[in-house]
This record gives C-alpha cells, structure tokens and sequence, in this order.
C-alpha cells in the first residue's frame, strides 16, 4: 500500500519529487508554484498559468501548442489556481502515454518534459511584456468566471461565508482575486511578476510513471527553468489560532429559489496536529457520508434539507456545514442541527454511525490510491501543511479513533459564523444548485 516519493533538488532550487510506478499506463507530470494568498497578488497569480497556456516562443498559439501535445499520442496540458491553506498555488499539469507501449525508449517523457519546460520557463513575449492580445482574453475570461460565480449558489454562499467569516484573514481572498483589480494588470507588470516569483517561489516538480529515476532528474536538470534566485524565499505559515468573541450571523438575499444555510466553525486542529484523524472522524460522522447524523436528520427524518453535508479545510483547521433549505425552516433546521453537534461532542455516537465512518474515510482513502492526480495531490497537501500523512497511517489513525478521541476534538471546535443566503421575495424551491 505504501506510495513514497523519491525527493531530488534541482540545481535551480526546483524540488522534485518522482514515484515510480508501474500501476499507471501514463505518466503524470505536475508543476507547483507557491505563494502567499494576498489581497493584491491574487489577481495576477490567477491570470499567469492561463496566458502562458496560450502559447509559448515555440509554440506561439494555442492551435499550434495542442498540435503539438496531440502528436505527443494525445497528451494533455491543464492549467489551475489552486488554494490551499493561505497559499495561492499556480498549478501546471501534463498526462502522456507511457512509452513502453509505444516501444519507446523514454522520448515521449522526455518530449513531455520539454512542452511543459518551454510552456512555463519560455513563454511567448514582446519585449518585456506579455501579449496583448492573450492577456486582454484572459482578463475577461477570468472576470467572468468571477461574476460567474453567482451562478452557482451553492458554491457561491460557501465562498461568501468563508469570505466573511475570514473578512480579516488571508484565507478570506479567493483563489482568483477581485474583479477590479483585472482592469489596471499592464502586460509588462503581469511579465514582471512572473519573472519575480518563477525566480524566487517555492517551486515543485511532481512525477508519477514506470520511469529510470537517473532519467527523470536528468531530464528535469536539463529543462526545467533555468536561473533562479540561490534562496527560494519562505511563505508566511497559515495562521489557525484566530479566536472567537462571538458567533457572526449574516443574511443576504438574492434572486435564488433555495435558500443557503452555511455555518463555519475554527476547529483549532491544524494539519500536523496529532489528533487529524480524530477530526476526519468527527466531521465523517457529521456530515460526510448519507449515515450520518446530519443527513439522517435534518433530511430524512425531519425532512428540512435538499442537501446537506459537513466540509472540512484542514490547512487551515476550518469545518463548515453546508445546506441547501428552505428559508422559513431555518430555524427548524438549525435548531436540529445544533442539536447533533451537541450530541456528538457528549459522545452520543451509536457503534453503527463510528464504524460506518471509519469505513467510508478508509474506503475513500484507498480510492484516491487509483489516481496519480490524488496521489500528487496528497503529497503536496503534506509540502503545505508540513507534515505527510501516507495513506496506511491515517488508515491506521482512524482505526484507532474511539468516542474520547471525538469528544475531545469536538471541545475544541467553536462556531463562528451563520450565513443565509436567501430569496428576496422569500420564496423557496428546489431548482437551484
């Protein structure tokens, strides 16, 4: 079951870390690029991987670059902002066909290794300056994915919880920035920002396929970017510890016929923290899986909730209870679910609820053991919160969890903010996402 990384340091500082496996019929590459989440930053760390995704000196158009990739037996090449914890991470990743079924002699990896290289460490340019043109496309794109947003409530009333609940935190910026700060980003300012951070930035290089390890840290010497600063700089850790002087309720309307409830609550258990896995438990019973208390009662039995579910951000040791209702059983539905949060922290825990828990967060673990994208995700979920957690020791972890173990980690968890998001003409149904 054990999944480990071979660790290599660049010459550039780039960190690399390769899993060789014969599991995967394709091999898995994945670049990382770290920085602090912050209000003024976001925006243009959001817009960098998807202009260099347009084309690079080599292949300067995105017709062009895909050719490419399709003549590398279909691979492909995605970009993403990511959040994890308060870090704004620029993901770059690229899946190729194994060349051993290809009786290739590593070409095709190696071929892999240089699109992606001259994708990030060549980009397409005009004097110092990013392309017009790609910039003002991705500007657009990018706010309307913002304001796009609204679009799906659910997704939107979490958002504006956090947001709020965070109002004075860096976790409360989201991923892709404001929409105002779009409209000023010069192609020459965005050029110079990603020549400063692809410089400077924790940078990580992830691959996962049936490879000569000598083959993968050569290639990725040769390719990989070249200058870099001799000291990555050193992100601000992710801060956990934020008190709570009173529960924050906020009620918004909008043109919605479902109505939102969202409650965040700070747990005060970060990701080293040795009681992770009673944590993972107390959530799972919550709300994780359709045997749990939450679902079982709020939308079974009482018959108040559309959905209804717990969420967990453990970077930044966060829990939140999301519910889709309607608005004039909030009170109904929040006084049942203050009543299972209470219960569970009293240990009120049938034996059925424990190990129907403990065996859904396994099985979802095992799972993630099929997937090279999970497998490098894990492991960078482990770079950002400074600590590993290999899939048998948590297996081992939330074995050994028992009621004590969830009432104590239920102690430490405090509500801190109500969001309703609601209809302005109070009305209610069941047609929004």
């Amino acid at each position: 079951m054990s999944v480990d990384f071979f660790n290599h340091q660049l010459s550039n500082g780039t960190k690399l870390y390769f899993m060789p496996s014969g599991k995967f019929k394709t091999v898995n590459i994945a670049l990382f690029l770290h920085q602090d989440l912050h209000p003024d930053l976001a925006a243009l760390g959001a817009l960098v991987p998807s202009v260099l995704e347009k084309g690079c000196r080599l292949y300067p158009d995105y017709l062009t670059l895909q050719r490419r990739l399709e003549n590398l037996f279909g691979a492909e090449l995605s970009t993403d902002i990511l959040k994890s914890g308060e870090r704004q991470i620029l993901s770059f990743m690229l899946e190729t066909a194994h060349g051993r079924y290809l009786d290739d002699n590593g070409t095709i990896f190696r071929d892999a290794m240089f699109v992606l290289g001259s994708v990030v460490g060549d980009p397409l340019v005009d004097g110092n300056a990013f392309r017009k043109d790609y910039v003002e496309q991705e500007k657009n794109q990018l706010v309307k994915d913002i304001r796009g947003l609204l679009n799906e409530k659910a997704a939107y009333a979490l958002e504006r919880c956090l947001s709020l609940m965070c109002a004075n935190e860096r976790f409360g910026v989201y991923k892709l920035g404001r929409v105002e700060d779009y409209r000023d980003i010069e192609t020459a300012e965005l050029y110079r920002f990603y020549q400063k951070i692809i410089a400077e930035n924790p940078l990580d290089l992830y691959v996962i396929g049936d490879l000569d390890e000598k083959l993968v840290v050569e290639t990725a010497e040769a390719i990989f970017p070249g200058e870099r600063s001799q000291k990555t700089i050193e992100l601000t850790p992710t801060q956990i510890d934020q008190p709570v002087d009173e529960v924050k309720f906020i009620r918004e309307e909008l043109a919605v016929n479902q109505a939102k409830l969202i409650i965040g609550f700070r747990t005060y258990t970060g990701f080293q923290d040795p009681m992770q896995c009673a944590l993972l438990v107390y959530s799972g019973i919550l709300g994780g899986f359709p045997h749990s208390k939450l679902f079982m009662k709020v939308r079974e039995e009482a018959g108040l909730a559309y959905y209804v579910h717990t969420r967990l951000e453990r970077h930044k040791g966060l829990m939140v209870i999301s519910a889709g209702i309607n608005a004039k059983d909030y009170t109904q539905a929040r006084e049942i679910i203050e009543k299972q949060l209470a219960d569970t922290a009293a240990g009120k825990i049938s034996d059925v609820e424990l190990n129907n828990t403990k065996q859904g967060l396994i099985n979802q673990l095992l799972s993630r053991l099929d997937s090279p994208q999970h497998l490098i995700s894990n492991h960078l979920e482990g770079l950002v919160g400074g600590r590993q957690w290999p899939v048998e020791e948590l297996i081992a972890g939330i074995q050994k969890v028992d009621r004590e173990d969830i009432m104590t980690v239920a102690k430490r968890v405090k509500q801190d903010t109500v969001y309703l998001l609601q209809s302005r003409e109070g009305g209610d149904g069941e047609n929004d996402r």
